[in-house]
């Protein structure tokens, strides 16, 4: 990265976390074990070292803890194209807008009366919910530590002060060292799609407790895919270039990414279908365009248009659906049934039903290549 980018990005989170100044790492503070002193945590699961202060302090970038939603009739400062992250837990359907989560990163809320921690980091592009964990007899929540580690967001649970990476929903360091989160399907999509499948929604409102200007992009350019990542001193797996998106799914030991411009290649207008194998699961993944980038211009609405892309199983009912894109959307071969980008049924003799979200994430490749070494990558096709 040059120095003037790395000067604009360290600028960016500077102004994020109200004027912090940036320091570098190997300081008191980088090396200390969240938690307490050294000697009473675990051993970490990665070297200290790598993780690297990213600029502000500990909730420097303030999570929103007393988050208040609207429902989507009510909002209007929303363009259709706008992404948001999907969250549903029963009858329980949320949307959290990127142009406020990409100032704020972590969401402490309760969803279908689960306690969870949606959150997101605009580094990696990379959508995460979270069931919050008991510690202790009670729930806890979640911050940002300002630390990174492999350029991702390093959250921090406010118990034990154990260091998180987004990415892995795993603490590496502190007290709470090796215990994993129970993740929560967390779906990008439309600000269009998500209203119009769930009308009865809630949506994250700009009512956050902070003045912030929602809707502008603090990370203008960011995405640019001739833009190495911020502080990612690792090497970039050269199979695609850094700040490529992917789509990235998981089913059991097995991992494949769908990159979203093979995705866009496949497509038959605005849809792209891909029945596909994950392990032994049957999986398609689905691409819809009309979903801007929220880390390209300066105004999100007036980002390019990147799509939105989802993987669910194959499997329903015993039975092993065949999919394909037309024009008007998704069919599967076998009932001619009609389905959304969300994975439901919406015409046909399956209209209602919906297929099971797999394990996929939003990110971009040097992040999830990281994080997943032995990723396999879809060849398109």
């Amino acid at each position: 990265m040059t120095d003037k980018r790395v000067l604009a990005v360290a600028g960016v989170i500077v102004a994020l976390g109200f004027g912090v100044l940036l320091v570098g790492c190997g300081g008191e503070d980088e090396t200390r074990a969240p938690g307490g002193a050294a000697d009473e945590a675990p051993e970490p699961l990665v070297d200290p070292s790598e993780i690297v202060s990213g600029g502000p302090p500990p909730d420097g970038i303030p999570p929103i803890d007393e988050p208040q939603f609207q429902p989507p009739s009510e909002v209007t400062w929303l363009d259709e194209q706008e992404p948001v992250i999907v969250v549903q837990i029963g009858e329980d359907t949320r949307a959290y807008p990127l142009q406020i989560m990409t100032w704020h990163e972590i969401v402490n809320d309760e969803v279908g009366g689960k306690p969870l921690s949606v959150t997101f980091c605009p580094l990696c592009n990379t959508a995460y919910a979270f069931v919050r964990p008991e510690v202790d007899g009670d729930i806890t929540t979640f911050g940002t530590s300002g630390k990174l580690y492999n350029s991702n967001l390093v959250m921090y649970d406010r118990a034990t002060e154990s260091y998180w990476p987004q990415a892995w929903g795993k603490a590496v360091m502190g007290p709470l060292t090796g215990t994993e989160l129970e993740r929560v399907p967390a779906q990008i999509v439309s600000w269009g799609d998500f209203r119009s499948a769930f009308p009865e929604g809630l949506v994250l409102s700009r009512d956050t407790g902070h003045e912030r200007d929602y809707g502008s992009n603090p990370y203008p350019g960011y995405d640019d895919i001739d833009n190495p990542p911020f502080l990612f001193d690792g090497e970039v797996d050269g199979r695609l270039t850094a700040v490529e998106r992917v789509l990235g799914v998981e089913a059991g030991d097995h991992v494949v990414a769908f990159p979203y411009f093979r995705l866009r290649e496949s497509a038959q207008g605005p849809w792209a279908a891909v029945n596909s194998e994950v392990g032994e699961e049957p999986v398609v993944v689905l691409w819809k365009a009309g979903t801007v980038s929220a880390l390209d211009s300066e105004t999100i609405a007036q980002s390019r248009d990147v799509g939105a892309s989802a993987a669910f199983s194959r499997s329903i009912d015993g039975r092993t659906l065949t999919f394909r894109a037309v024009e008007s959307g998704v069919m599967d071969e076998e009932t001619g049934s009609t389905w959304t980008l969300l994975g439901k049924a919406i015409r046909g003799p399956l209209a209602g039903q919906e297929l099971r979200a797999m394990d996929a994430h939003d990110s971009f490749w040097f992040d999830w290549a990281a994080f997943h070494p032995e990723t396999e990558l879809w060849s398109g096709g």
